[in-house]
């Protein structure tokens, strides 16, 4: 089939390789996010989606709006058959729906109608769930809302980020969504609707999202900092600065305080609502990211000190 992929982050990258690589379709173009500022230096750069299809000379169509007038025209001249989408970034009007003939067909990252929204991998995480998935489906005007062609499930490990995980449902979730556009083209897979029951929703992670409160039970802390690593990045605040954390240990010892640091020789403690916790790298205000017990031999720690 021709194609027209749509997805910006790196996330998306293994799906565009691997329908690329498919002997059965053609991507003709690819749609992403247009060119922004990122790194230190702010220097515009290309979406990874859209650095694959420089390298593979592949035309890349960047609108502001994925709804703008020269946009339809020219996905209308394209042509495809079908558009595939992998975290695209945008709200896609019906009139653009409309387009090709079979549809738009999203990879999302969790087993719907669980987490539909922005940030699945991370609310799987931070709820505690022990299996996750990736689904491909048809895309209507609801969120996340249409027809399921296909799921994989993926086990959530204990000491998984969202980032650790994100790279493994990309692979998992590439293949499911190739099997799907070839079953889409053979005829031989159906989109079943979604159930009623076991919706729920996955907003976008910000920052404030990310602070870390220590008066919370010891599994909340630890699922939190996995779900924001790497992005945005569990933080508290020690002495009134910003303080950001890596994952943590939860540990079966005698409680401490919320927030008291303990400092050991090969360790460094933090209490929460429940058991301590031990920190792995920790970044203070102005510095690099290091292990805790680095930070913590540079750092004149006073008895009862906390992290708020």
């Amino acid at each position: 089939m021709r194609l027209v992929f749509a997805g910006t982050p790196e996330p998306a990258v293994p799906a565009l390789r691997a329908l690329l690589d498919s002997p059965r379709h053609e991507v003709v173009a690819v749609v992403t996010r247009p060119d922004a500022p990122a790194g230190r230096g702010r220097k515009v750069v290309r979406s990874p989606v859209g650095a694959v299809a420089d390298e593979h000379g592949i035309e890349v169509l960047t609108p502001a709006k994925a709804g703008e007038p020269e946009f339809l025209d020219r996905l209308r001249e394209l042509a495809p058959d079908a558009c595939p989408v992998v975290a695209y970034g945008a709200l896609l009007p019906q009139r653009t729906l409309d387009i090709p003939a079979r549809g738009w067909v999203n990879l999302h990252f969790s087993l719907l109608p669980a987490w539909r929204g922005a940030a699945p991998v991370q609310a799987a995480i931070r709820a505690g769930d022990e299996i996750t998935g990736a689904s491909t489906f048809r895309i209507v005007k609801e969120l996340d809302a249409g027809p399921v062609f296909g799921v994989v499930t993926e086990k959530i490990q204990p000491t998984d980020t969202a980032g650790a995980l994100l790279e493994r449902l990309a692979e998992s979730g590439a293949r499911l969504l190739v099997s799907t556009i070839d079953g889409i083209e053979d005829g031989t897979i159906q989109a079943v609707p979604q159930p009623a029951d076991g919706v729920t929703y996955a907003p976008k992670v910000t920052v404030e999202d990310a602070k870390v409160s220590f008066a919370d039970p010891a599994h909340a802390v630890d699922r939190l900092i996995r779900a924001v690593t790497p992005d945005p990045g569990a933080w508290t605040e020690f002495r009134g600065e910003r303080f950001k954390l890596g994952p943590v240990t939860v540990l079966d010892e005698p409680a401490l305080p919320p927030g008291e640091l303990r400092v050991e020789r090969k360790r460094v403690l933090a209490g929460t609502a429940t058991q301590p916790v031990r920190l792995g790298e920790v970044q203070a205000q102005g510095k690099k990211r290091m292990a805790a017990t680095d930070w913590a031999r540079g750092t004149r720690i006073d008895q009862g000190e906390r992290l708020s």
